[in-house]
């Protein structure tokens, strides 16, 4: 059947990874979690699907309309397709290993799927690869996960990293303290994200004033700690901003050449967290590489501090440097089979001639091979 005759069609927001950039992506993803393992990091593989209940319980609240569902035809029971792994960690961190000791480090990688992509992201399934930190309630664990982060960024050779630290109970303690209207939250929320001062100052009442002091205070992170230091927050809303300036000095402590930015009021995406967040970009990338931040794990025995990051491989490899792999070298037909093995145990991806050819450096060019197993070993093509 011709290509014109037959040409298949995947659904929207799916696609095809072929040579090289399945063996690419392969390779940043397996070199990402070196970098976790180099720092403690265990890896974990939860099931791509699970029953609609457990996939939605505790942190996965939020992913309800993310999730793609189906009849179970052993069970009969709905089951639903991850749409995000950190959820499927914090069920295993919950269950499976909730007599581990903490605090529990643990990794992921691996593929997820979900209902409709956005804007900016129109991919329904992609790669994710990530970390989790469980069972550590101080600040030094929301630093740890950012310094693994940029490292392990780093050792993929991606330049220009920045971390954007946001912390989204900021807004909701300062807007507890202050006599805002109740059907004024969900407008004011919205203008926040938008930073519409002018509206900020119409809705906010007697939080007006501070709520527009913080949008203006965003931006690179010495340069907000001033701004902020003049801004009388409450009681509750300092506690949070000195918990975040504790974090970003400790990550400046271990990477001080690491880019960090604060934007204060940002609070979207970040559903179920509940400390300092953070989002990372780079330069070159055309969205966001990643995100993560504190959170509370939820189980019989209450609920445990956690914190994570998760970053988008897909995204990520658009500023990852090219490297080259294995070299391909083909080997004539009847080659013996000693002699392939010893050359891919230096390294080499051997392709092996499956019959007699008339010309072998034909073959080899044909078959994609950038060398030729020759008398006196590998010959470029």
């Amino acid at each position: 059947m011709t290509d014109t005759a037959y040409k298949p069609l995947l659904p929207e927001g799916l696609r095809d990874l072929l040579p090289p950039d399945a063996a690419f992506e392969s390779d940043a993803v397996d070199r990402l979690k070196r970098t976790f393992q180099a720092n403690g990091y265990e890896l974990v593989k939860p099931p791509l699907a699970e029953f609609e209940e457990t996939l939605l319980s505790g942190v996965g609240t939020a992913m309800g309309a993310r999730i793609f569902r189906m009849l179970d035809p052993v069970s009969h029971r709905t089951l639903g397709i991850r749409a995000d792994i950190t959820t499927q960690v914090a069920r295993i961190a919950a269950t499976r290993l909730a007599k581990n000791p903490r605090p529990l480090r643990v990794m992921y990688a691996g593929q997820v799927l979900r209902v409709r992509g956005t804007h900016l992201e129109p991919e329904r399934q992609f790669s994710q690869a990530g970390i989790e930190l469980i069972g550590a309630p101080e600040g030094a664990a929301d630093a740890e996960v950012i310094i693994v982060i940029a490292e392990a960024l780093a050792m993929l050779g991606v330049v220009g990293v920045s971390i954007d630290l946001a912390l989204p109970t900021l807004v909701p303690s300062i807007l507890s303290a202050a006599n805002v209207p109740a059907k004024n939250i969900d407008p004011l929320r919205s203008a926040l994200d938008h930073k519409d001062v002018a509206e900020i100052k119409a809705l906010g009442a007697d939080a007006g004033e501070v709520l527009t002091a913080l949008v203006a205070a965003s931006g690179p992170y010495p340069d907000a700690v001033k701004r902020l230091s003049g801004i009388k927050l409450p009681k509750q809303a300092e506690d949070h901003w000195q918990g975040l300036v504790a974090v970003a000095e400790a990550v400046r402590a271990a990477s001080p050449d690491l880019s960090l930015t604060v934007d204060a009021v940002e609070n979207r995406g970040f559903e179920y967290h509940c400390g300092v967040t953070f989002s990372v970009f780079a330069q070159g990338a055309q969205r966001e590489l990643g995100r993560g931040g504190r959170y509370k794990l939820s189980h019989n025995d209450g609920d445990e501090p956690a914190t994570g990051a998760t970053l988008l491989v897909d995204a990520l490899l658009g500023v990852v440097p090219a490297r080259t792999l294995a070299k391909r070298l083909y080997a004539p037909f009847a080659t013996p089979r000693t002699v392939v093995s010893a050359w891919q145990e230096k390294g080499w991806s051997v392709v092996a001639g499956l019959s007699k050819v008339d010309n072998d450096l034909v073959e080899a060019q044909r078959l994609k091979c950038s060398h030729i197993l020759a008398a006196e070993g590998p010959k470029e093509l």
